[in-house]
């Protein structure tokens, strides 16, 4: 097994074109579904060192445009790392979106899972969230939770649910999103 661990799967370029975002629709005021395209690529970054702790890892880039508009400014675009500890199991998604959110999602991971789970609430001292005043205002993030998980033929399937307490709507609404990607460069 790699020094990646779990991570070692992610490495390449990865296309897919069946994702599904589920969320509000603010210039039609409702909750509506959106079919999309997305890219994405894993690189490996040098060994992170925290005193005694050591961390593997990748950045990654997931970029996603509405079916049909491919040609056309994307409507998701995240930077991140994916970290993995291999002497406490601990496999971390740190990433910002440019609406003003940053996330610090974490789980347990051995070397060889092929699913790999994680978790973030706001106001954690581990894994956590932030995001803007506007967003606090408007679309309080209330609770993340995703799944990666590696499929038989070359394939990664993610599924996200971000837990929003939408002012438009007077209540909490799962924004989720889920993709099947494809490696097309290792």
């Amino acid at each position: 097994m790699s020094v990646l661990g779990p991570l070692e799967p992610f490495l390449g370029h990865w296309e897919g074109n069946v994702g599904l975002d589920v969320s509000f629709h603010n210039k039609e005021d409702k909750t509506a579904d959106t079919g999309y395209f997305e890219k994405a690529w894993f690189k490996p970054i040098p060994i992170v060192e925290n005193g005694k702790q050591t961390m593997q890892g990748l950045n990654y880039e997931m970029t996603a445009w509405r079916h049909g508009e491919e040609a056309m400014d994307p409507f998701h675009d995240e930077v991140g790392y994916l970290l993995w500890e291999a002497s406490t199991g601990q496999v971390l998604r740190c990433f910002a979106v440019p609406r003003g959110l940053a996330i610090l999602a974490g789980g347990d991971a051995k070397p060889s899972d092929r699913t790999l789970h994680f978790k973030a609430t706001p106001g954690s001292p581990t894994y956590g969230l932030v995001q803007n005043k506007y967003l606090m205002q408007h679309a309080e993030a209330r609770s993340f939770e995703s799944t990666f998980t590696f499929n038989a033929d070359d394939t990664f399937t993610y599924n996200s649910a971000l837990v929003l307490k939408l002012t438009a709507i007077g209540k909490e609404m799962h924004h989720t999103d889920r993709n099947t990607l494809h490696r097309v460069k290792g």
